[in-house]
């Protein structure tokens, strides 16, 4: 089935479309969600979550800001993410002191930050496709150096090799 039928069946609320969903993109998905979510049972319950955000915010999905997968993709790493945070603030909960000081960025801060944000965007889309692809396993979708290799064809040393260089070179054209 095309995207363009899946997202209508989404966007007109019919149960089918959850079923392809699932089936066209659940091993994405699963793919994504695993090395962010140990736990088999999280991994599931994140893949449901992930599949009721996508039904609830289709509406939201716009062909022109990019294709229907990279969509999915973010969503699906957002949620996982959303879930290892909330399992950490869980088991790591204590009462904070009243007095505590706010770490809460300034404006300052806040631009600086979008400086340095634009700056390693700028950098990034200088990098070529593998290179990117390489950052964006490790970084992104937080796979371990030997998935990459395994999947790649490469050696460990390799994949640590070529993300030592590519981080070299980035921080490079971040600070200059």
């Amino acid at each position: 089935m095309k995207d363009s039928e899946l997202i209508e069946l989404l966007l007109n609320k019919q149960q089918e479309g959850l079923d392809v969903l699932i089936k066209e993109y659940g091993s994405l998905m699963r793919y994504i969600i695993k090395p962010i979510l140990p736990d088999y049972r999280e991994q599931e319950e994140c893949l449901a979550d992930v599949a009721y955000r996508i039904w609830e915010k289709i509406n939201t999905y716009h062909s022109g800001k990019g294709n229907f997968n990279t969509w999915i993709s973010a969503i699906t790493r957002n949620a996982a993410y959303n879930r290892a945070r909330d399992n950490r603030k869980k088991d790591e909960y204590e009462e904070m002191p009243e007095d505590l000081i706010s770490k809460d960025n300034n404006p300052e801060d806040e631009i600086l930050k979008k400086e340095r944000m634009q700056m390693l965007h700028n950098a990034m889309s200088e990098l070529s496709v593998k290179d990117r692809q390489l950052i964006y396993r490790k970084y992104y979708y937080m796979q371990s150096t030997e998935q990459i290799a395994a999947e790649l064809g490469l050696t460990e040393r390799a994949v640590e090799g070529r993300l030592y260089r590519i981080k070299k070179r980035l921080r490079g054209k971040c600070h200059e």
